[in-house]
């Protein structure tokens, strides 16, 4: 006979994928510093695709366990929403951390120019910026109104009309997707490479990074569409899929913000 429970908690099973995460993150740390080499690649495809394996398994276990009844109570969700909040606040150190190294290059500045070092030059001599005003403006306009879309199936969420809720995170999700086509038309027309000094490696990094959470944030909306059209998965008291989700894409879009004003807007227009 089972033990009756007498807490608000949800206790679950012993699970494989704490162990698989990790053996999946040394295989791609590993693999990372062997492909940054030009050693071999093969470690690095291989940690990424069981990572992102093991991921979607053992979230797909949480969504499966938010179905069984009083098993998702308002303590669990409020357990999930913080444990989502620092993972928001992890990543905006990171993001952190590339700012402070770009900032740290553009306000003083060393460039070479033939045999001597000349400060005082942002961005660095023989470096072609982009014009903010151009593809990177279309992008911040697409994130903006992606913003309003998601707030507006939120919007539609609380009240329960689940035809709406699709019709805002089908727009939501196509406005990510061209963002991300756009980014990469950008980066095909940029006039300087990864390895061509502190700006263009302060910028990929930065704004490449910021690209690929657009398109981890795409998918999980994807994921929120794909979970509006099975009755009863979301409702308007118990979304913590969705809202996690929407905190993510906010802060995504916050980021970017950052980024254009920073590096696309007053870093082209020279210290």
């Amino acid at each position: 006979m089972s033990a009756q429970k007498n807490h608000p908690f949800h206790l679950v099973p012993p699970s494989p994928w704490p162990f698989c995460i990790a053996i999946s993150l040394i295989l791609l740390g590993v693999g990372s510093v062997l492909a940054m080499r030009d050693i071999d690649y093969v470690l690095f495809i291989v940690g990424l695709i069981a990572l992102s394996a093991i991921i979607t398994a053992w979230l797909s276990d949480v969504v499966k366990e938010s179905r069984e009844k009083n098993t998702h109570t308002q303590e669990v969700q409020m357990g999930l929403k913080i444990g989502m909040g620092l993972f928001i606040f992890s990543e905006f150190m990171l993001f952190f951390a590339f700012f402070w190294s770009y900032f740290n290059a553009a306000l003083d500045p060393i460039a070479m120019v033939g045999d001597d070092y000349v400060t005082g030059i942002w961005p660095p001599k023989g470096i072609k910026t982009f014009d903010p005003f151009d593809l990177p403006y279309l992008n911040t306009l697409l994130l903006l109104l992606s913003g309003t879309t998601l707030t507006w199936a939120h919007h539609e969420l609380l009240q329960n009309k689940m035809s709406e809720v699709k019709k805002g995170l089908a727009l939501t999700v196509a406005l990510g997707l061209i963002f991300t086509c756009v980014q990469i038309i950008e980066y095909s027309h940029a006039a300087f490479a990864f390895t061509d000094g502190i700006y263009a490696s302060t910028f990929y990094m930065a704004t490449g990074l910021h690209g690929a959470h657009v398109f981890l944030g795409t998918i999980m909306l994807a994921v929120c569409l794909a979970r509006a059209f099975k009755k009863g998965d979301q409702t308007a008291t118990h979304h913590v899929g969705f809202e996690s989700t929407a905190w993510y894409w906010h802060f995504v879009d916050v980021v970017w913000l950052f980024l254009f004003i920073s590096i696309y807007w007053w870093g082209a227009s020279g210290v």
